[in-house]
């Protein structure tokens, strides 16, 4: 598997850019909101991507970070959701929202997407609903852990404040959010979906 690439941005396509890293250039799909369409021509950039294998076709795709990539993966695990479905929810939305609408049950916002029906956004949002919290936790931890910036190992309150700062809110943000909420040893998820909640 390629956990990302490094390298020069060559070119960008409609959908897709290309990078050129050891003179191979790879072609990799991103969502058409990605922040890695405003890189310039000429730069360097790290994309972290999935490799998707089928019988006759192998693609990259794309993600300016590792919790869209969790994201993508998740929604991959959804019945007849594929690469084509959840890269068309995470061009309509961004990761924030996606979680948002999932979260709490937001169908018509998923349908934004091409290509997502009314069906289809309520089977994403059944069998996601318990997972996106988790899924943002995990792998996070160890993100608080580094920069140090918040409370101790072990801590959910932090590990759910650096959720939300993936997520796009200002650490001050996410620090009232999460510091507002009432309840006692809660899972990062439990803390990251009152927060969101709350900030609605």
């Amino acid at each position: 598997m390629i956990g990302y690439i490094h390298g020069n941005l060559a070119y960008k396509l409609e959908n897709a850019v290309v990078i050129d890293t050891g003179g191979v250039g790879y072609e990799i799909f991103i969502p058409s909101n990605s922040p890695i369409f405003l890189a310039r021509e000429g730069e360097d950039v790290r994309v972290f991507t999935v490799m998707i294998v089928k019988e006759d076709e192998m693609s990259l795709y794309g993600f300016s970070d590792r919790e869209s990539v969790n994201l993508f993966r998740q929604l991959l695990t959804v019945s007849g959701v594929g690469a084509k479905a959840a890269m068309a929810i995470l061009s309509a939305l961004s990761a924030a929202e996606t979680v948002k609408a999932i979260t709490f049950g937001d169908a018509a916002m998923l349908t934004r997407a091409n290509g997502i029906g009314k069906k289809s956004a309520e089977r994403i949002i059944l069998e996601l609903s318990d997972k996106v919290g988790s899924g943002l936790g995990s792998g996070l931890h160890t993100g608080a852990a580094a920069t140090g910036s918040v409370g101790a190992a072990n801590d959910p309150k932090a590990d759910a404040i650096e959720a939300l700062l993936t997520l796009g809110y200002s650490r001050s943000e996410a620090g009232a959010a999460i510091m507002s909420i009432d309840g006692v040893d809660l899972k990062v998820e439990d803390y990251v979906k009152r927060a969101l909640r709350n900030m609605g």
